[in-house]
């Protein structure tokens, strides 16, 4: 009889140690469970924070485009209008400075 209750403890020790076998790789699986749908989560909100920070750019970048065209065409229009002054400047002087030039090279010093 000792032997049958030996057996029947050894049996129970091994019917035991599979239910904490189950045990912990169910707890195993739940675990992994929980870190991808964690992930997943952590995914998800990058991603929509990527997005509303591109949205958010590109929001910029077109009220500045708009402004940079005008900004532009003013910038031609004083371009042009300082190379016009330049212009009427120097074919004003133009005559003057060749006579200097002129006296310049052509006078000797002695």
């Amino acid at each position: 009889m000792d032997i049958m209750r030996g057996q029947g403890g050894i049996q129970m020790l091994l019917t035991a140690e599979q239910e904490a076998q189950q045990i912990v790789s169910s707890a195993r699986n739940m675990k992994l469970a929980r870190l991808k749908h964690a992930k997943d989560e952590a995914e998800q909100e990058a991603a929509a924070y990527r997005s509303s920070l591109e949205k958010e750019y590109e929001r910029k970048v077109s009220e500045t485009s708009g402004c940079s065209g005008s900004n532009m065409k003013r910038l031609e229009e004083e371009t042009e209008t300082k190379i016009s002054s330049l212009s009427d400047a120097t074919s004003n002087i133009r005559s003057d400075v060749v006579d200097m030039l002129l006296k310049h090279v052509t006078t000797v010093h002695v």
